[in-house]
């Protein structure tokens, strides 16, 4: 890596996370509008506001990452292009292509840090902020810990390891106490499904109780499990499959699988999660032609339109064929990359024109 390189990937990285900033304030704002509203519900003030803002502050910037991109390079290239900098780099020798890589490069940067956001970072702050807003709102304990999910009801303590949609867990643990708080009975359920207010349908359980003369365990294919606890407090911790980790996703789909129901949306869902990431290095590709090819008088402003209706465009395509793969049944593999590979293919010959 020469000097010219970290100079093209240093200003594409400050003009992406500019523009990173400037995004995530106007997004955040419409977010704090509606967060004020339900300021005074339950004992959701002010702070606990903040705090949720905060704690979703992962999850915008990877969502905002690829339009963060590409109206950071289209900016920077377009200033380079103004002050005549490509002009001296392509004078001194420098290719077309030579400043491509550069940008790629800036753009591998970027996709690693999406992957780690979004993979890592993102879905759990994201979980503790609808755990906080939700504690908050209801007055209800909720506790997050490494073993899942903890709740109380009465005498029962209910750990819950895997929150799925639909009101549907899996992986439930339900330790009963008597009245001296001594622990009487242990369930474990496999899965469970959430059929009416105050009933659970429970499915491959185990059932431990204990007495002074020992332990008794039993076996049952099915067991109804009468709780307070309703599937709006679990789904506190769900979050579309769009958010999910592939991990996460992976599990469910499985889960999916095993009882036999559709998961299409859920697959279309993970194939665009390995997908996205690499989105940011096609929106870097799509700045270039759009810069170098245009005259250096042009001003900032058509830039940055030129930058926002190719995203708008963009994700207006990818919602339109991820909606249309899963009414026709079509290859999520093959709907999760075809807006990309579609815009990568003109960003691709529109480069190949340039001289």
């Amino acid at each position: 890596m020469n000097a010219l390189d970290r100079y093209i990937i240093k200003e594409i990285l400050k003009g992406t996370f500019i523009a990173l900033l400037m995004l995530y304030t106007l997004f955040n704002l419409f977010t704090l509008n509606d967060e004020l509203r339900s300021r005074g519900v339950g004992s959701y003030d002010s702070q606990h506001i903040f705090m949720y803002l905060g704690l979703m502050i992962p999850h915008y910037v990877y969502e905002l990452m690829p339009s963060s991109a590409l109206l950071g390079s289209l900016f920077v290239l377009g200033n380079m292009a103004n002050h005549r900098e490509l002009v001296a780099m392509r004078a001194s020798g420098v290719s077309l292509m030579g400043v491509i890589r550069s940008v790629l490069m800036a753009g591998a940067i970027l996709t690693a840090i999406s992957f780690i956001i979004g993979e890592f970072i993102g879905p759990e702050s994201e979980r503790k902020a609808k755990v906080l807003k939700s504690m908050a709102k209801t007055n209800r304990p909720i506790a997050m810990t490494a073993t899942g999910m903890w709740l109380r009801d009465g005498r029962q303590f209910i750990n819950v390891k895997d929150s799925y949609l639909q009101g549907q867990v899996g992986n439930i643990y339900v330790y009963t106490l008597d009245n001296e708080r001594n622990l009487k009975e242990v369930i474990y359920a496999k899965q469970g499904r959430f059929v009416e207010k105050g009933r659970w349908l429970l499915k491959d359980v185990e059932v431990s109780q204990l007495s002074e003369k020992g332990v008794k365990v039993q076996q049952l294919a099915t067991k109804e499990w009468n709780s307070s606890i309703d599937n709006e407090v679990l789904d506190v911790v769900v979050m579309d499959p769009e958010n999910l980790a592939l991990i996460e996703l992976s599990k469910y789909i499985n889960f999916l699988k095993d009882n036999q129901q559709n998961y299409a949306k859920y697959e279309l869902a993970f194939w665009a999660r390995v997908v996205n990431p690499f989105v940011t290095l096609v929106m870097l590709l799509v700045a270039a032609p759009f810069v170098v090819g245009v005259g250096r008088g042009v001003a900032m402003g058509p830039r940055m339109v030129m930058g926002v209706l190719i995203g708008m465009s963009f994700n207006i395509i990818d919602n339109s064929v991820g909606q249309m793969g899963i009414v026709y049944g079509l290859n999520p593999l093959l709907v999760a990359t075809f807006p990309s590979i579609l815009v990568l293919s003109a960003a691709l010959y529109a480069i190949s024109r340039l001289r």
